[in-house]
């Protein structure tokens, strides 16, 4: 089955072919930072407009590249939520009128299943169950994954997911958009002991986040610090590293944790914070020390992509599901609410691994 995955739920265009025995045949990601930077942040109306403008010129490459017609896909899958309404509301009239014209089935999916089933598309995926750790600038969840839409959710961010704590952070110091990116990339210049910061929750029993008093702590470091109003670029360094230190220590105190409440010694991370290096290590070690491994998509597939979304449409299709001619999204929706899927393709990219194994 080839599968055609549009990903519009934020500000990234995502559009990506997949094939059921072939694997992963081309995609593309167009980004909306340049856009939004002089806003500081991502302009809903905007990133709308700039999916409509982007969505169909990437269609075309992304055939191109794979040497396909449109008359040879077998289906379409497009986000349909959680995220902006309006940007997920051109993928999902996108993605549905492509279908219909095509006759083909349409699926609407899961913005944050894609990402939890990302790392299936590399060479060696995990077996079910797993831990996931999902964590972007919108999300920061601990699930309990036994297999596709067999979700628990262990815990969540109470307050800012991890993503947005970087981002805010880093918007206090003055840093670039998007701050996230720019904070770790400044942390390593800096000495991540210099300034106590705590590890939120950590002290008591559970597995939710809160990540709030970490930004109040920035934000009070910055006052200590700053002279005339001016922050030095040392000082600006080293609270990035200590803020990052917190925050990876946090997410790996939580995650060792779940693994030895659930006895499940396999961990994922995914999402957008996942292509962090300092966390990637913290948590290989982690697992390790529990006997246990680490999996997470290539860097790429940790922001938003087309092909997580091209790839949990094809399995939800082969299960026989598909969207209704109705064009919906929604921009709340629990993960939990996803229904089981007992069908599931044939890991092409684990057949490949251990060929080459």
């Amino acid at each position: 089955m080839r599968v055609l995955g549009l990903e519009t739920s934020c500000d990234e265009t995502g559009i990506a072919l997949y094939d059921s025995k072939q694997g992963l045949l081309a995609h593309r990601v167009y980004s909306q930072i340049a856009l939004h930077a002089e806003y500081g942040g991502v302009v809903p109306e905007l990133a709308s407009r700039d999916h409509v403008r982007k969505a169909l010129p990437l269609i075309r490459e992304v055939l191109h590249e794979a040497g396909l017609t449109l008359a040879e896909l077998d289906g379409v899958a497009y986000t349909s939520g959680p995220g902006l309404v309006g940007a997920l509301l051109v993928g999902a009239c996108l993605g549905r009128s492509l279908a219909w014209a095509l006759d083909l089935p349409a699926i609407g999916v899961h913005h944050m299943e894609g990402h939890l089933l990302a790392p299936m598309l590399e060479d060696n995926p995990p077996a079910f169950p797993f831990i996931a750790l999902l964590v972007s600038g919108g999300h920061t969840q601990l699930v309990q994954v036994d297999g596709i839409g067999r979700y628990t959710l262990l815990g969540e961010s109470l307050d800012d997911a991890a993503g947005e704590a970087f981002d805010k952070a880093a918007k206090m110091m003055g840093l670039p958009y998007p701050g996230g990116p720019a904070l770790s990339a400044l942390a390593t210049l800096g000495d991540e002991k210099r300034f106590k910061f705590p590890r939120p929750m950590t002290d008591r029993p559970g597995l939710d986040f809160s990540f709030s008093g970490l930004k109040t702590r920035v934000r009070t470091t910055i006052l200590e610090c700053a002279v005339d109003g001016v922050l030095a670029e040392q000082d600006k360094a080293d609270i990035s590293a200590c803020f990052q230190a917190a925050v990876v220590d946090t997410l790996a105190i939580k995650c060792k944790r779940a693994m030895q409440q659930t006895g499940i010694n396999r961990l994922i991370i995914a999402g957008g914070v996942g292509a962090n290096k300092r966390l990637r290590e913290k948590l290989r070690t982690t697992a390790e020390a529990l006997g246990g491994a680490v999996f997470y998509p290539r860097p790429e597939l940790c922001t938003d992509n087309g092909a997580m979304i091209a790839y949990a449409g094809t399995q939800r299709l082969l299960a026989g599901e598909h969207s209704d001619l109705a064009v919906s999204v929604v921009p709340r929706w629990p993960m939990t609410s996803l229904t089981p899927v007992d069908c599931v393709a044939v890991n092409v990219n684990a057949e490949r691994g251990a060929e080459h194994g």
